[in-house]
């Protein structure tokens, strides 16, 4: 079996506001779906992508104010990956300096990337390569032909490298495609979200917090495959939980022998799920079960804003 490639990352967040700022006022990401963590529903659940909400684009976050940091280290993604098209680094960079977000300039297996934090220490970078369809919306001043594609991919933090890299080898179906230095890199065959960097050595266990991703998913094409992936990972000897309704995927989720919590996605049904694919992201959206309880829900909850942000200088 092989997966496409990532299907999107969960991080941990603090204030919701400072969230949706940097995600869709820096990035020009687009909030695709606004819920809460059906585990806790005091907590927001904010899902950021590309127009459409498509797999390979989505970041999540579980935003909660006064919420402790983290720290980065194994058993983490430790860089989550972003891809624009060819040729658009330097506006990036032109827009970081702008924001005052500080950067740093990086090669690895002869590309270059603009590395730089969130406003909680999440590690983030950004490359150019020209696979993968192009934006389709401008925002806050990013046009469509420099913005965002989707992932690019991501550097996994392992506490046993060799372990991890065989799961992605041997249980996701990634190819090994060389080393570089301190790292070995791995390519699924999707467009985006497909190019998965592993540094050699072990790393020492990082803590969970905002500013640390809890989980990485990967890709099922549909539910089906999905029952599939549960089999494989229990056949190279993981133990996956139950399928479980996301409400946009269905999900499982296993621990690998290096740390990291994996999850395996379905790429159906997808946003536009339970609101209009053209007003994605605008409402909150609550399960079934929660909607009794709607009012008190959204009055606990800080009220947030998608907004456009100015240059600082």
């Amino acid at each position: 079996m092989q997966t496409a490639g990532i299907h999107h990352i969960t991080a941990f967040a603090g204030d919701p506001q400072q969230n949706v700022d940097f995600y869709a006022g820096v990035l020009g990401l687009k909030l695709v779906k606004k819920t809460i963590n059906f585990d806790a529903p005091e907590v927001y659940h904010l899902y950021f992508g590309d127009k459409d909400g498509n797999p390979g684009t989505i970041i999540t976050f579980f935003p909660s104010r006064g919420a402790r940091r983290g720290e980065v280290g194994g058993g983490q993604v430790g860089i989550t990956t972003y891809v624009v098209p060819t040729g658009a680094l330097s506006f990036w960079e032109d827009r970081l300096t702008q924001l005052e977000i500080s950067f740093n300039k990086v090669s690895r297996f002869s590309e270059d990337f603009l590395q730089f934090t969130d406003h909680e220490g999440l590690r983030l970078e950004i490359v150019e390569r020209e696979e993968g369809p192009l934006s389709q919306r401008s925002f806050g001043g990013i046009p469509a032909d420099k913005a965002i594609k989707g992932f690019g991919g991501a550097v996994l933090f392992s506490t046993k490298a060799a372990k991890t890299m065989d799961v992605l080898v041997n249980t996701l179906g990634l190819k090994k495609v060389g080393e570089d230095g301190e790292y070995a890199r791995f390519q699924a065959f999707g467009e985006i979200g497909n190019i998965i960097d592993v540094p050699l050595n072990n790393i020492p266990m990082g803590t969970g917090g905002a500013g640390t991703v809890h989980h990485i998913a990967w890709r099922a094409k549909d539910f089906e495959e999905h029952k599939e992936w549960q089999q494989e990972a229990v056949k190279n000897g993981f133990h996956p939980t139950q399928i479980i309704d996301r409400q946009y995927f269905n999900a499982i989720y296993f621990r690998e022998n290096g740390g990291i919590l994996f999850e395996i996605a379905t790429d159906p049904p997808g946003f536009a799920n339970d609101e209009p694919a053209d007003k994605l992201g605008e409402k909150l959206m609550l399960p079934s079960w929660y909607e009794p309880h709607r009012a008190a829900i959204e009055a606990n909850l800080l009220p947030i804003e998608v907004r456009e942000l100015k240059a600082k200088s």
